[in-house]
């Protein structure tokens, strides 16, 4: 007989218009791209700010681009380096090198030269693509002293940009310039405009990212996701999404991540729909142009939504449009989501997924509430996806399941899973066992199927002997409605073994008006004895990763100093 896991009872949350499996075919993320710019070249691709580019100009520019790269001997299975903000360049460089069947290494612009060193050798990637900006501020003799780099080429963030324009504030201070030994964008675009290349036909298993993780147990690890893989979940957001052409996608989250790569690229490729850059994020000028070009959907990290509900503009800016709203990549509370539904009228979905699931693996489907953990009071990242089946494992045994309600590591099946890692056969072994995926997360399923996420199983507190997960404090800390972020970690204590203590910024304006007795008083008043914070430190933010997740190892680091 089936396990109640095998049988997927969350297939009856999902709305009507959802199929329990999507048929995808040889479907590939450079093929869904291809069949739309083919058929409607017109149809406009990005938005960056306020200029329009449509999908024949990415199409015809990443043609070009692909020739300068054969010309310079890169060839199939070979890798580049990406290395840009949210700019159009972006999609030109990947489209250009999947129709050579490269591989693309997407990294964060704010990496260093010890931490590009890194990358660059262990994708062995032969071209590196930057801002020239970035390019001026490095010792670039690295690339040529200690990987197999051999071509630099740089762009401007005014590129593509209309030159008769106003300049948004963001990009006051920016100046196209040329760095010495490297190659401009623009000028091989242009020197190889009539030129063209047979496109490569990529298979579904082929690689078209090498997304490296972000390294919290070690070196990072490039994640192979697939063409396959990709197109799989873009497929998955338009379902449950229900995601057509009358849709617009805000670019909000890094390119160089997962998300942007799914939720924003991908995904506007899939439909044939706009997708909305704006160089790096600004919490007031993402909700201008949310206004400015009727922005529909988004995926992004609960701290943008933050950000923008402390900024003044979210009150003068006409955001009826935006009605799919998500958030992922980090644990949501319920207070959080009912704040901005009240600021808004727009419901905050959760998803849930990482950089070896290609973004989804979990999703609150459009119009759907998720429900609350009467246990824990986490709000659930969702159900299942099509296609799919997740489990909770007893975390000691990782081959026995735990029944609904029971807490256990959450586990992950179906065609949105990563092959495997770059070159890292052991780690592959580890972390993917039979086609399923162990994602170090802590979580239960409750009877109807929904999933909640309790914690990473590093982050566990035990204090007097209790099990505190971080999350459930948060929570609790959120709805006090003066905290703007709150971040838990266990501290040494000499009688508990370890207490419970509390990082929290506060709203503008509230500073001196809060103790830390308040925020203490608040807690304990609505939990047990054992999980309360017994220390509570104010801070002006919670320390973040590149893309966004709250660091609660760096707090952790702190207090070891």
């Amino acid at each position: 007989m089936d396990s109640i896991y095998q049988q997927r009872p969350w297939l009856h949350a999902y709305p009507q218009w959802v199929h329990h499996d999507l048929s995808t075919g040889p479907a590939t993320a450079i093929g869904d791209f291809l069949r739309f710019a083919e058929s409607q070249p017109d149809a406009p691709a990005i938005y960056y700010f306020d200029q329009p580019i449509c999908y024949g100009d990415i199409d015809r520019w990443s043609d070009s681009l692909a020739a300068a790269f054969h010309s310079m001997g890169l060839r199939t299975g070979d890798r580049i380096i990406v290395d840009l903000q949210n700019v159009p360049q972006f999609l030109v460089a990947v489209y250009a090198a999947w129709k050579l069947g490269i591989i693309v290494v997407p990294l964060n612009p704010m990496y260093k030269e010890k931490e590009l060193t890194y990358f660059c050798t262990d994708s062995g990637a032969k071209l590196f693509l930057t801002h020239d900006e970035i390019a001026r501020s490095l010792d670039l003799s690295f690339l040529s002293k200690d990987t197999q780099v051999e071509n630099i080429i740089t762009t401007s963030a005014l590129d593509f940009m209309d030159p008769n324009s106003p300049l948004p504030e963001i990009l006051n201070t920016c100046k196209k310039s040329s760095v010495p030994g490297c190659i401009d964008l623009l000028g091989l675009i242009s020197e190889y405009n009539d030129k063209r290349v047979d496109v490569h036909k990529s298979d579904p298993d082929s690689v078209a990212y090498l997304t490296y993780t972000s390294g919290t147990t070690g070196q990072p690890k490039g994640a192979m996701n697939t063409h396959g893989n990709i197109a799989f979940s873009a497929r998955v957001y338009q379902s449950m999404m229900r995601l057509d052409s009358t849709d617009v996608v805000l670019g909000v989250a890094p390119l160089f991540h997962v998300t942007g790569e799914v939720a924003h690229a991908a995904v506007a490729a899939l439909v044939g729909i706009p997708v909305v850059l704006s160089y790096r994020f600004d919490a007031g000028e993402t909700l201008r142009l949310i206004e400015r070009w009727k922005v529909t959907m988004t995926v992004a990290s609960i701290t943008v939504y933050i950000a923008w509900m402390s900024n003044p503009e979210i009150r003068k800016r006409d955001l009826s449009s935006f009605v799919k709203a998500y958030s992922g990549g980090a644990p949501v509370s319920s207070a959080l989501v009912d704040q901005f539904t009240e600021l808004t009228g727009c419901y905050l979905h959760n998803v849930y997924g990482m950089t070896e699931t290609n973004s989804p693996s979990h999703i609150v489907p459009l119009g759907q509430k998720a429900p609350v953990d009467p246990e824990s009071g986490a709000l659930s990242v969702g159900v299942p996806v099509p296609n799919s089946i997740s489990k909770i494992c007893d975390p000691e045994d990782g081959m026995r399941e735990v029944l609904p309600g029971e807490v256990g590591e959450i586990v992950n099946h179906g065609p949105m899973i990563i092959p495997g890692y770059w070159q890292r056969p052991e780690e592959t072994r580890n972390a993917i066992r039979d086609g399923w995926l162990y994602t170090g997360d802590v979580g239960k399923m409750d009877e109807d199927g929904w999933f909640y996420v309790v914690d990473r199983k590093k982050d566990l507190i035990i204090a007097s002997g209790f099990k505190v997960w971080p999350r459930d404090v948060e929570d609790v800390i959120y709805q006090h409605p003066a905290v703007k972020e709150a971040a838990v970690i266990g501290v040494p204590d000499q009688y508990r073994g370890e207490t419970v203590k509390a990082f929290v910024a506060l709203k503008p304006g509230v500073e001196g008006s809060v103790t830390q007795e308040d925020i203490i008083a608040f807690c304990k008043s609505r939990m047990a004895a054992y999980k309360y914070p017994r220390l509570v430190e104010f801070v002006s933010e919670i320390p973040k990763t590149l893309t966004g997740k709250f660091l609660r190892r760096a707090l952790r680091s702190q207090q070891q100093l």
